[in-house]
């Protein structure tokens, strides 16, 4: 198991076989951050040696913490973050995790109380695996791990499936094995006599709403960025940055370069294609802080890594920006072991255009009849467009969402394949598997708000528990960790989203302006107004022109020329229909097919 995850901690391997229960095992790949001596090896037990840990992440509080522990007469052998929550949880039990600040997923054994405690931090940073069965429990931070233990059954989850094809990732707790499950960011679980206690000890609060002016608002953003880029700047091994050239990204360069003594080292993605290049402004800012900067630009060959990436996700994941961010994450590892990033700030300051586009959705839900007709009328005339990022295209899958109830609309708006064309692919034997399973009801819990939530703080809640840890959080941190890297999110400093979230909704987006207290908050002091109200770009990349020239042979042979079409999931006609309108060009179906085309990788690694 170890083995397996040796990418991820390439530094050093321990082993623990308990001796006073012969079974229960930990192991551990390290990755050296904090203490490079043989102090920081892990599994790492307490003074009786009766509780260890095996941990994964960063505690960036952990100096605070550790000087607590020191005047309540803790002895500390190391200077470990790992050691500081071995002492808390001899302090505070499984409370223990309410007082770290940071990233991480762990579990402590505790030989006197026979007790297993897992717990994963609260935005869902550090990802965490478990299985039990047949009385055998096994955990791991990757499926290629947990794999390795021989106790899981490989059978599939089919709702997992219809989650998959849907919303293009596995929301938590489910995976694609029925018997595998992610424990859920902000939750703790506890294995004690045979059975399994699950339990939540964080929730991000929307309400009550600050009363604050704009003026402090501003301020105390700033001092809260300002707090959490120096806690992450912490490291005894060379770090640097993730920019993209947006607000996000360019903030975080902005206060590292005022905290840093040397220059910061920042990195960029960019692709021939200018549609989707953002280097530019990455150069801008660049240029701005004087740091030291590094490009790379990704060209369609990229997908030859396809079977790594397929090899270290362990599930489908049909992300297609996981081919950027595994790129600038190996070549970040060429000069620093620790990144930080700009993730985070969409979900806390409303950075996405759905979110307005679901106002603007309600707006219409008061329309008489005739103007709800017409509406309809007119999505139905306009044509398809094989460009995503075109207007016509924007608008066309807007006004198609824009009268289903709240959370279909917001399904179909972030989602992949609709149901209409679910229906269209899907065989009759898979259909019926899933008998009428509807996975829109993922969105629905958020949407049922009692009053507490309400508009803007509803879209923001929903993605903070779904989108932003099942596919963001993934992505970043497989991909980071396949190159052994690190990398640090200031704006999901758990301080700093609980003080967006109760900032009233009209400081994050006014009229149209998107993250607009966050933009007022950085204009011209740290960022400057070009690179803030530019047009967004998120971390796309040309996927459907690839597919359509360069690549489509691959695609043909993937999914018209093997086992795909024999794996019973699908109508072999309809499948061939996408293919084929795509590369003539006369319909776009790239995010489709690009799922597809992860999902039939995924059962050739995996499954055969």
């Amino acid at each position: 198991m170890c083995v397996a995850m040796a990418h991820r901690g390439p530094d050093d391997q321990g082993i623990y076989l308990g001796k006073d229960n012969p079974s229960v095992g930990l192991g551990h790949r390290r990755l050296s951050i904090i203490d490079l001596s043989e102090a920081g090896h892990q599994p790492m037990a307490n003074e009786d040696g009766a509780v260890w840990i095996v941990a994964n992440g960063e505690i960036y509080n952990y100096l605070d913490l550790r000087s607590g522990l020191i005047n309540k007469g803790h002895l500390f052998k190391s200077d470990t973050d790992t050691e500081v929550i071995l002492h808390l949880y001899e302090e505070y039990g499984d409370d223990c995790v309410k007082h770290l600040r940071g990233m991480f997923a762990l579990a402590i054994w505790d030989g006197k109380k026979k007790i297993l405690f897992l717990a994963r931090d609260r935005i869902g940073k550090k990802p965490l695996l478990y299985s039990y069965v047949n009385g055998v429990f096994c955990f791991a931070s990757e499926f290629a791990a947990l794999l390795e233990s021989g106790a899981v059954k490989k059978e599939i989850n089919h709702e997992a499936m219809d989650y998959y094809l849907t919303f293009g990732y596995i929301p938590a707790p489910l995976t694609v094995y029925r018997n595998v499950f992610k424990l859920l960011p902000a939750h703790k679980l506890i294995l004690k006599d045979g059975e399994i206690s699950l339990s939540q000890y964080w929730q991000l609060d929307y309400f009550p709403k600050i009363n604050i002016s704009e003026e402090e608002a501003r301020q105390e953003i700033l001092r809260l960025l300002k707090e959490a880029v120096k806690l992450r700047l912490h490291s005894d091994v060379p770090l640097g940055a993730f920019l993209s050239g947006g607000i996000d990204s360019s903030t975080v360069v902005a206060i590292m370069s005022q905290l840093s003594n040397s220059k910061v080292k920042t990195f960029s993605i960019g692709f021939e294609d200018s549609d989707y290049s953002e280097l530019k402004y990455a150069r801008n800012i660049a240029t701005r802080y004087r740091t030291e900067h590094y490009e790379f630009i990704v060209k369609p060959d990229a997908l030859r890594i396809l079977p790594l990436l397929v090899e270290r996700y362990g599930e489908p994941y049909a992300d297609s920006s996981c081919i950027p961010t595994y790129y600038v994450s190996k070549e970040t590892k060429r000069f620093v072991t620790v990144a930080l990033n700009g993730d985070g700030g969409d979900e806390s300051f409303a950075g996405y255009e759905r979110y307005y586009a679901m106002l603007i959705a309600n707006l219409l839900g008061y329309l008489p009849g005739p103007g709800k007709v017409f509406l309809k009328k007119f999505s139905a005339l306009l044509p398809d467009s094989i460009e995503s990022k075109s207007k016509l295209r924007r608008l066309k899958r807007f006004t198609e969402a824009a009268f289903l109830p709240a959370y279909r609309r917001y399904a179909r708006w972030v989602g992949i394949f609709n149901d209409s064309l679910k229906k269209e692919i899907y065989s009759e034997g898979f259909a019926k598997n899933l008998n009428s399973f509807d996975s829109a009801n993922l969105i629905k819990p958020f949407f049922n708000h009692n009053g507490r939530q309400a508009g803007l703080d509803v879209f923001l809640n929903t993605d903070v528990h779904t989108y932003l840890p099942d596919d963001l959080l993934v992505k970043v941190d497989i991909l980071s960790m396949a190159n052994a890297l690190e990398c640090r999110s200031p704006f999901l400093d758990h301080k700093l989203m609980e003080f967006a979230a109760r900032l009233p909704a009209r400081y994050k987006l006014k009229g149209s302006i998107k993250k607009y207290i966050l933009k007022k908050s950085v204009e011209n002091e740290l960022v400057p107004r070009q690179n803030i109200y530019r047009k967004k770009m998120g971390f796309g990349m040309p996927i459907g022109r690839w597919l359509r020239g360069e690549n489509k042979d691959f695609l043909k042979e993937t999914l018209l020329g093997g086992s795909f079409l024999s794996r019973g999931y699908f109508n072999p006609k309809a499948i061939k229909f996408l293919v084929e309108e795509h590369i003539q060009g006369r319909k776009d179906y790239s995010f489709n097919l690009w799922a597809l085309l992860m999902l039939e990788l995924w059962h050739q690694r995996f499954m055969d």
